[in-house]
């Protein structure tokens, strides 16, 4: 009860800092970002827990869109690259998602497959080939004709350390979803049966083949565009989606306009502009100021004061994701699986929920959120216990003579999973220290901490994902599996190889049983909740401000979605 109440307090006097801070922001801010941090540096800047003090408009705000149709939406981080099968973060698969399309989509606001750029589809009785119809008539924004050879080019350049257009970056997703290049790979061939039918051939089943099709990474890119240089992707996307690139001011904003000529009807949006605003409180004065439509990475503490402009609306994504805490398992003193449970058990998550999460968080038992098939329970769930934290330390050697000294790694920016890293950090820095444990806290820039977190350079980082599919396989073999620790962008960054871990979740990747898949899910947690090479922290709902009087707009739990049908207040 002492630790507890002491806790609270010191929950307090953080909000009191904040406050303070917020009360200098609020007066006379321009909305402009704050000056970047430089890397490296520890901070506690960037977010709090109570929005500025800004009396709510007596008069309608000045809207953000021109006459000709211009959408704002602000974020909380910058995209990092344009080629979306070289980028593994949300802020850049949000953008992308507008330029390109897959073969197959998520209906909206779901991850029931339905029609894309392929029509229809069938499977082999055998469940390892895979033919696709594909849609006529759709065009390139440079012109170039949509047909089966740019699908069989696109796919055979991701596959293929051969094809002399395997360039322009690591090809994470497609190692994290088929196992990896070459003979590695799930996708053995890509066949031309017709100009517009496709078959993909496969080495084994893959169950959750068609829902990963529709994933953003795996959308489909010019053909004359790659053939030209693949590596100008990342920053010149050409796609056959609804949005064109029109330009890129790093770290300020990415423009887009209108794809006339959209297959799927010209969009009501004319022009799209993302603006990145890492600081939380700077992004809502921009927001009460007119200056955007839409601002997303909204803090809890921020709704009412949203709402009580009466000028926007909430909309909210489903939780379908995960923050967690990594431990590098290949690091001392992370090796010791005792080190790693004693976190576990020094981190107070339903304090972290009250404080940073408000109602929309929900305490993470497992790395699979609860609305995803397989999700077990009754695994290992560390609740909140010092004093055990204590003890399994001092049977790993370290107590107030010899404390356990670390660095615990934060993102800089919002994330859906986790809207206040850094003082998430600062808060767990402070548990940890009531333990016995000295974590200094290491902030890079986002891109730059993906990169470094990738290839293993962190003891203990904060992370998190947003599911792509709606599928087990997307959390726990991308985030988990021993094919995916390999650097230079491992999806698992607590670079944890448990055989009988492999084993299960290949088993379960592999058989279109669900309810083999299922069992073999929730047995694979059990062992990885035991061996806690994570702490898991929290399940999000993440809110989003609106602009009253826009329509079309539906969010997707997979963190990005199409806004071809979103139309402006008339």
């Amino acid at each position: 009860m002492g630790v507890h109440t002491k806790r609270f307090r010191w929950i307090t006097a953080l909000l009191l800092s904040a406050m303070v801070m917020l009360s200098a922001c609020s007066k006379g801010s321009s909305g402009t970002e704050p000056r970047a941090q430089e890397p490296g540096k520890s901070t506690d800047a960037g977010s709090s827990t109570e929005p500025p003090k800004t009396e709510p408009a007596k008069t309608e705000p000045p809207t953000s869109g021109d006459s000709g149709g211009t959408l704002v939406w602000g974020r909380g981080g910058d995209t990092v690259g344009l080629d979306p099968i070289q980028v593994t973060d949300g802020e850049s698969f949000k953008v992308t998602h507008q330029i390109y399309e897959t073969l197959v989509e998520y209906k909206p606001g779901g991850t029931e497959v339905v029609p894309a750029l392929a029509t229809e589809w069938q499977p082999s009785a055998d469940g390892k080939e895979w033919t696709f119809k594909l849609r006529q008539g759709v065009k390139f924004h440079d012109g170039t004709d949509f047909n089966a050879e740019a699908v069989k080019l696109n796919f055979d350049r991701w596959r293929s350390t051969s094809d002399p257009l395997h360039k322009g970056g690591e090809f994470a997703y497609y190692t994290y979803m088929f196992g990896g290049f070459d003979a590695d790979s799930v996708i053995q061939d890509v066949q031309v049966v017709d100009p517009y039918t496709i078959k993909f051939v496969l080495k084994q089943i893959q169950a959750s083949f068609l829902q990963d099709l529709a994933m953003v990474p795996f959308a489909i890119a010019s053909p004359t565009a790659i053939k030209a240089n693949p590596e100008k992707l990342i920053t010149e996307p050409v796609g056959t989606g609804p949005f064109k690139f029109v330009s890129w001011a790093k770290d300020d904003q990415i423009v887009l306009e209108a794809n006339e000529a959209y297959w799927g009807g010209a969009p009501a949006i004319k022009r799209l502009v993302y603006r990145s605003i890492p600081d939380n409180n700077a992004r809502l004065v921009a927001l009460q100021a007119g200056d955007l439509d839409v601002m997303d990475g909204v803090e809890p503490a921020f709704v009412a004061t949203i709402q009580a402009t009466g000028q926007f609306d909430i909309a909210e994504r489903p939780a379908m994701n995960v923050g967690y805490l990594a431990f590098n398992v290949q690091k001392e003193p992370f090796t010791d699986s005792r080190i790693r449970q004693a976190i576990n058990y020094a981190i107070n998550r339903d304090e972290l929920n009250t404080a940073f999460y408000g109602v929309l968080g929900t305490r993470a038992v497992s790395p699979l959120p609860p609305a995803v098939g397989g999700y077990n329970p009754d695994v290992a769930t560390y609740p909140y216990d010092p004093e055990k934290a204590k003890e399994l330390l001092a049977e790993a050697g370290y107590g107030p003579d010899k404390p356990l000294k670390t660095e615990l790694w934060a993102m800089p920016v919002p994330r859906p999973y986790m809207p206040q890293p850094e003082k998430i950090a600062v808060a767990i820095q402070t548990y940890l220290r009531d333990v016995g444990i000295e974590a200094e806290i290491v902030t890079h820039e986002w891109a730059t901490h993906l990169e470094k977190t990738g290839v293993g350079e962190h003891t203990m980082a904060l992370l998190g994902w947003n599911g792509d599919n709606g599928d087990p396989d997307n959390f726990l073999y991308v985030l988990l599996d021993s094919d995916n620790a390999k650097g230079p962008d491992a999806g698992n960054i607590a670079f944890y190889a448990d055989e009988e871990v492999h084993d299960l979740l290949i088993r379960a990747r592999t058989t279109n049983d669900t309810a083999q898949r299922t069992e073999l899910y929730k047995e694979a947690q059990v062992k990885i909740m035991e061996d806690a090479p994570w702490a898991p922290l929290m399940h999000a709902r993440v809110p989003i401000a609106v602009r009253k009087g826009i329509t079309g707009y539906t969010p997707s739990p997979t963190g990005s979605e199409s806004l071809a049908k979103v139309a402006l207040p008339k």
